[in-house]
């Protein structure tokens, strides 16, 4: 490349280098590990949350700073976030709840949010999960809460009902399916996988197997295991799925828009503090009469509060009667957040703020 001070070194040199770097890296991580148990133990005096939203945001935001490359921002991002699982591990260890089962993209999705070094507790649906961080059996837990193909996932909204958890963070997960299987593409008869990834991978079924016979189940990671099973079976599925299962992928990649991502939300009993970057999800109803929602619209804009999202779901409680979900830009202790919050609770007929929360910095 000619443009560093180890380009004229041999590969024994440069080995060496290597060596003596990594031994620096370790001593220096390893000091930085005894701080992290003072840490531990300060929190454990004072009642702190053991993870902290904001501070971890703020030491992402200060490694991409120092950051002068050649890494790439996400690998050092990756790398830290493995550090402060070990960190988690350190100062009281950490028990995350998620929609299992394991190899589900809600377990891709707790892997990457919180690393290796927690204990990671597949749930069988999403109240479960909800329920156990509320009954303290997990810390935290975290749950899908939309699809930017497929909309908003409706057992999360409804289980904010009644159970007064905060969120404390957002993850954001691309989503690649790939067809695995332990035997040759010819020899395949059926497919498994839920229905909603068929409807994602529709494109590449009807051409690439128009002949195998589709096999509905309750999720992915279900059919990961089928497919291990049965030798003319492949399931579509994740690539923690053909490693949990000991499968082949043998087509990556099959899903019909490669830009498909679902955003995950994680669920605390306390809520997290302002970073400066922040989002705000809300859950409201309003009287059923003409205008109200536009009225309610007409609060957040004459506080200029910016809607980034809003949806809606029956209430179940009475026909043709809703809830809306929002979200919006900044934190609830905002002036002109704290103000519209205010105003909305003595206009709509009910009013959840869902937490205030760090903006995901991107995919993890």
């Amino acid at each position: 490349m000619g443009d560093t001070k180890y380009d004229n070194l041999s590969l024994a040199e440069l080995r060496k280098k290597i060596d003596e770097l990594d031994q620096d890296i370790v001593q220096t991580l390893n000091e930085r590990a005894k701080v992290v148990v003072s840490v531990g133990a300060v929190k454990q005096n004072d009642g702190t949350p053991i993870y902290a939203p904001d501070r971890e945001h703020a030491v992402l935001n200060r490694i991409n700073s120092l950051n002068k490359g050649p890494l790439p921002a996400k690998t050092l991002q990756a790398i830290y976030r493995e550090l402060m699982s070990g960190s988690f591990a350190l100062e009281r260890p950490q028990r995350v709840g998620f929609l299992g089962p394991e190899g589900s993209f809600s377990h891709i999705a707790s892997m990457r949010k919180f690393g290796a070094s927690v204990e990671h507790m597949p749930l069988p649906d999403i109240r479960g999960v909800f329920d156990e961080v509320l009954a303290g059996h997990c810390d935290l837990g975290i749950v899908p809460i939309e699809n930017s193909l497929g909309g908003g996932v409706i057992d999360t909204l409804d289980s904010f009902i009644g159970r007064p958890v905060h969120i404390i963070a957002e993850v954001l997960v691309e989503i690649h399916h790939n067809l695995l299987a332990n035997c040759p593409p010819e020899d395949i008869r059926f497919v498994a996988s839920k229905p909603e990834v068929f409807a994602q991978c529709r494109n590449w079924l009807s051409t690439g197997l128009s002949g195998a016979e589709l096999v509905p189940v309750a999720s992915s990671a279900r059919a990961a295991e089928m497919a291990s099973n049965e030798s003319n079976l492949a399931a579509i599925g994740s690539e923690m799925a053909a490693e949990l299962y000991n499968l082949k992928i043998v087509f990556p990649n099959i899903e019909d828009n490669v830009n498909n991502q679902t955003r995950f939300i994680v669920i605390a009993k306390d809520p997290a503090n302002r970073t400066g970057k922040d989002k705000t999800s809300v859950l409201f109803s309003t009287n059923h009469q003409v205008g109200a929602l536009a009225e309610t619209l007409n609060i957040f804009a004459r506080w200029e509060v910016n809607l980034t999202n809003i949806g809606s779901r029956p209430s179940r409680r009475a026909n043709w009667e809703y809830f809306f979900f929002a979200d919006c830009e900044g934190h609830r202790d905002n002036d002109n957040l704290r103000g519209a919050i205010e105003e909305l609770q003595t206009f709509c007929k009910e009013l959840l703020i869902l937490g205030s929360y760090p903006r995901a910095m991107g995919t993890v």
